[in-house]
């Protein structure tokens, strides 16, 4: 059986494909927010965002020895870029790429705060502090767009009525 340090640094190879997927999500999002200024700008500030926890979290694995998945990275691309495309196929992809984003934020903050918790269990202080720091950006960008939801679906629903 894996030590708790293995399955620690299983896991932050796991959140590091997450985060490329999240990239992908993100940016293929975010070409298709002409009409939505206020959420382009927000999603393509967290891009830069994520982009920044891939480094941190390849750190993190690196100083323990480890490296990326390049295996798990790509797949996680293919399906972060796969979600972004299926939207250009529906009228509504503004609101359901908006909940769909909401959602994986969610499985984000579900994941750091698992690393958290492994983390303290085997003192392993830089993915701790690492963790900790990306957390509260994650709860941040959800509950934005918790927030923002209705406001896009207002939004969609006047452009609708407008065509």
């Amino acid at each position: 059986m894996d030590s708790a340090k293995d399955t620690l640094l299983d896991w932050l190879r796991d959140a590091h494909a997450m985060e490329h997927q999240a990239e992908k999500m993100l940016t293929s999002f975010s070409d298709h927010l002409k009409d939505y200024p206020e959420l382009k700008t927000r999603i393509d500030s967290h891009v830069q965002a994520t982009r920044e926890q891939q480094e941190l979290l390849r750190d993190c694995i690196e100083k323990q020895g480890g490296s990326t998945s390049k295996i798990k990275d790509l797949g996680a691309k293919l399906i972060g870029l796969s979600q972004g495309l299926s939207g250009l196929f529906v009228s509504d992809e503004v609101v359901k790429g908006a909940m769909s984003i909401y959602v994986f934020k969610q499985l984000e903050i579900a994941s750091y705060t698992v690393l958290i918790a492994a983390a303290k269990q085997t003192v392993n202080t830089r993915t701790l502090d690492v963790c900790e720091q990306i957390l509260p950006q994650e709860v941040a960008m959800a509950m934005w767009l918790q927030n923002y939801l209705p406001e896009v679906t207002q939004s969609f629903l006047a452009r609708s009525r407008a065509i």
